[in-house]
Formats: C-alpha cells, structure tokens, sequence
C-alpha cells in the first residue's frame, strides 16, 4: 500500500506553549482515530526551527555546519506523520483532519 506524509507547517515564532487543551486534545483524538484505522506508520513533532542545524557540502568537498534551518522562509515544517493509505484521495482526508486539528496547514505527499 502506498505511503504518504502528511507535514504540519507552522510559522517560524511558533512556540508549544502557545498550544492549549484543547488543541493538544483534538491532536490526540486524530491520533487515535488513525491508530484504530491502522494507516499510521510514525507521527513526529519536531524541536522548533531555530534549533535546527544544516549541513551542506561545498564545492571542494568540505561540509558546512551551520546554526538554523537550510532554508529561509516564514514557516517550516513542525511535525509530520507517515500514513499508509490506499491512495491519495484517502491520504488528502486524513490531511483535511490534520490541518483542522492542528489548526495549520498542512502538506500531503506520496514516498516514492
């Protein structure tokens, strides 16, 4: 069965604390609600944007370690699930229940 991810962006200030109950809760019911459809593979939230690091490789061959994340843009992605789904219009509705729960929007892509 193919694989999808689905990816939250959220905008690059975005702290947990400003997270409430209630969103934590709706998070968990979808969770939950995949869980029990059995379509979730892995569900990951990520440290925020500025504590990312990017390595790039130089044109003679030397890596560049730098603090912050590889692109410069007003949102990244926050967290992010791998579903299996038998194809993308299912993944695109447990898409639709993300952005709603995580009230932000969201990405979905096929693996390859």
């Amino acid at each position: 069965m193919p694989q999808y991810l689905v990816a939250i962006h959220l905008p690059d200030d975005y702290a947990p604390c400003q997270e409430d109950d209630a969103l934590r809760r709706d998070i968990d019911v979808l969770n939950e609600e995949m869980v029990a459809a059995g379509i979730r593979l892995f569900v990951g939230g990520l440290q925020p944007v500025g504590k990312a690091i990017s390595v790039r490789a130089a044109p003679d061959g030397k890596l560049l370690v730098t603090d912050g994340p590889y692109l410069e843009t007003k949102e990244h992605i926050g967290g992010f699930w791998v579903l299996e789904c038998a194809d993308m219009d299912e993944a695109l509705a447990w898409g639709r229940k993300a952005a709603i729960a995580c009230r932000a929007p969201v990405e979905v892509r096929a693996f390859n």
